[in-house]
């Protein structure tokens, strides 16, 4: 248990010292005495400090959210706010000074009340409210109550571990999953295949028997009548596209603060032409590179697919991959053992060297977690389990500042070659990534290989100059200006290189696309057929105006 001394405390110990020095200096010992007491009753202060805060955690207190529901899924930028109350079982009232949530740091969060008194054997009611910035698997670790102890000279922080799991999704994914759904869509959304179908063709099919949800245009009257029982026309779905999605997860493009940095857009806007083509009746595939390929998904339609789309995205961008994140074993373990000590007792015993039994407590503790997470990549068991479990509990795992552009590259042209010798072969592929500054044959021959099968190339360039935080001072207000100025230029560079290698780049506005939504030319029209007109990317912001998009 931590004891802090107060400002209070602070001064009076440092005044009690200086006067015992004094004492010594004059060898008077009447300052030594009265120092002595005060340094001597500052201790008493301590440990009374201590015995009143051990009888309060002794008493039962603890913290419970307001639902049986440890896990919320929300879109990104969603602010929500959540009931908890503070159980004390004790005969006296409790006085806390400060209460703070002990969440993820990609989270924004505020308690209400900060300070108050919790009464002899009742509740405190606590709401906190969250901002979700960043798209991932985040968590609001519990709760920290500071409390004084008499003569209010020392505080003791009590943290009370209730793990609460909020899924941050893709914004264009998480308004499209959290919607209604009724009718035909919701028989559409279990079968996982498309609601209402868009394009449907002319040629009959089949008549079958009509289910709960079937348009009552699609009633075939007179064999129903013929029959005597309602029949319905099945017509054959008109050929759609197969398109891929290619999002560029290198681990600089989380360089920013959290909401701004280049892979919070990225997403978004991946996830936005996928929603766009999932709605049209289109099978997308996803692939998420990262020094490797991090995440891959066959082409698919339906609901379903979109949910997993959206998880495959959060994931596939993640950093708790061993070769993704700052953190070495023994960072991991210290990580471990905090959260994890309040949640089992039998840890007391267990030291930050002893990892082996802590990562058996971790791999036990994992059923108590909101998240059912992939096991992360590590070099050994042990380190599994211990990243493992902070992937579940959605604790931080801080991004590696090394860049893995190259080897993202390699894994690209790799990823592109296979997309050619697919079958279903793709019509378009959307690639998400910085403009590359220099040329690479790989990545080139990949590229020609597509478009020789007929495959259109849309390539949204990133922009990192937006994560460039401006200080306060001119030196740093002109040091990002430069920052930002050689990031366009290298942009402008890139894009040039791509246009030379005939893919189109497409420019997007920021916040048009990931508020709004996005509009595409069909596949199947008249321009689709001519390879020098394919179809182009536009960007309707959230009034619903068409917003041009650049073509270079």
């Amino acid at each position: 248990m931590q004891v802090y001394p107060t400002r209070s405390a602070v001064h009076l110990a440092l005044g009690g010292g200086l006067v015992v020095l004094a004492g010594i200096v004059l060898r008077e010992a009447a300052l030594l005495a009265w120092g002595g007491g005060v340094l001597f009753a500052i201790a008493l202060a301590r440990a009374a400090a201590l015995v009143s805060v051990s009888r309060i955690r002794g008493a039962g207190f603890e913290m419970l959210w307001s639902t049986e529901r440890r896990t919320i899924s929300v879109a990104r930028g969603t602010h929500i706010e959540l009931k908890a109350e503070v159980r004390n079982r004790d005969t006296l009232a409790a006085r806390y000074v400060h209460l703070r949530p002990v969440a993820s740091t990609t989270l924004e969060v505020e308690v209400d009340p900060p300070t108050g008194e919790v009464p002899a054997g009742g509740r405190l009611h606590v709401s906190v409210r969250v901002a979700t910035p960043r798209a991932g698997r985040h968590a609001i670790h519990g709760l920290s109550l500071e409390v004084q102890g008499s003569p209010g000279l020392f505080e003791v922080p009590l943290t009370f571990a209730n793990p609460y799991g909020i899924e941050v999704l893709p914004r264009p994914f998480g308004t499209m999953l959290g919607s209604a759904r009724g009718g035909r869509s919701r028989k559409g959304a279990d079968l996982g295949v498309p609601g209402p179908a868009v394009g449907d063709g002319t040629e009959l099919r089949e008549l079958r028997e009509h289910q709960p949800g079937d348009p009552f245009k699609r009633i075939a009257w007179r064999p129903s009548a013929r029959r005597g029982q309602l029949l319905v026309r099945d017509f054959e779905r008109e050929e759609r596209d197969v398109v891929w999605v290619v999002l560029d997860a290198s681990v600089e493009l989380w360089a920013g603060p959290p909401g701004r940095a280049p892979l919070d857009f990225g997403i978004d806007e991946i996830a936005s032409v996928a929603k766009y083509h999932l709605a049209r009746g289109d099978r997308v595939g996803m692939v998420v590179v990262g020094g490797r390929v991090r995440a891959l998904l066959e082409p698919d339609r339906g609901a379903r697919h979109a949910q997993q789309l959206a998880l495959g995205l959060v994931m596939g961008a993640s950093t708790y991959d061993s070769d993704r994140t700052e953190l070495e074993e023994r960072d991991v373990a210290v990580r471990v053992l905090e959260h994890l000590r309040p949640l089992d007792h039998r840890l007391g015993e267990v030291q930050r060297h002893d990892l082996d039994r802590l990562a058996f407590r971790a791999e036990v503790a994992l059923s108590k977690a909101p998240f059912v997470a992939p096991v992360p990549d590590a070099p050994s068991q042990r380190e599994r389990v211990l990243r493992h479990y902070l992937a579940a509990f959605g604790i931080d795992s801080p991004p590696r500042t090394d860049p893995e552009r190259a080897r993202t590259d390699e894994a690209m042209a790799r990823m592109l070659d296979r997309m050619a010798q697919r079958k279903p072969r793709p019509s378009l592929v959307h690639i998400w990534s910085p403009a590359p500054e220099t040329q690479r044959q790989d990545l080139v021959r990949a590229v020609v290989k597509l478009r020789r099968q007929g495959c259109h190339v849309r390539w949204i360039t990133a922009h990192q100059e937006e994560s460039v935080q401006t200080g306060d001072t001119v030196v740093a207000k002109v040091v990002a200006d430069a920052v930002v100025l050689r990031s366009r230029a290298a942009r402008e560079r890139g894009e040039k290189l791509l246009r030379r290698m005939g893919i189109r780049v497409e420019r997007v506005r920021r916040g048009s696309l990931t508020l709004g939504h996005v509009e595409h030319t069909p596949a199947g029209g008249p321009d689709a057929a001519r390879p020098s007109s394919p179809s182009v990317l536009r960007v309707t912001s959230s009034l619903g105006v068409p917003a041009p998009a650049s073509k270079r």
